[in-house]
């Protein structure tokens, strides 16, 4: 398991460029709200301590993670320097699970690959609910944290390459 011993919120916050001069998107899914809260608490408070001010964090909701690329793609048209996509996919019964994981990774890549404004995939694609708990704010800390990261550093690779 890539998380066991691992708590995704560690880092060493003096590698992180100040964010003050960066504005960022959360598109977040409905589904799983528990989840995906957690998941945005950890991705907005990370950057808010890392110097982003309140109004430079857009968030729009969209239904379900198949809809975070549409989410994504029409975020990208406003002014932001990354976009975090947020949403938690529960493996149950039936292979639609396999379909909106492949589908809405497959897609966050194309707007990586298709646009100048990086998208990062902040999508929790677990087994059991517990999986979920535990990464979104429990005893393998907050991959929200870790996406607004991820986000930061991308802005600031965007902005000065």
């Amino acid at each position: 398991m890539a998380t066991a011993n691992k708590n995704l919120s560690d880092y060493d916050k003096t590698t992180i460029p100040n964010a003050k001069d960066f504005r960022f998107g959360i598109v977040v899914s409905e589904w799983n709200d528990t989840i995906t809260e957690g998941l945005y608490e950890g991705a907005y408070n990370t950057l808010i301590e890392h110097g982003v001010l309140p109004e430079h964090i857009t968030r729009a909701n969209v239904p379900g993670s198949y809809e975070l690329i549409f989410g994504c793609k029409k975020m990208q048209q406003h002014y932001v320097d990354a976009v975090i996509a947020i949403g938690s996919v529960i493996q149950g019964e039936t292979k639609h699970f396999d379909f909106v994981c492949d589908a809405v990774s497959q897609g966050i890549k194309d707007l990586n690959v298709l646009h100048d404004i990086p998208v990062i995939f902040c999508v929790l694609t677990d087994n059991t609910m517990q999986q979920a708990i535990d990464r979104s704010g429990g005893k393998h800390g907050n991959k929200g944290t870790e996406a607004a990261i991820a986000a930061i550093k991308m802005a600031h690779l965007n902005r000065n390459n």
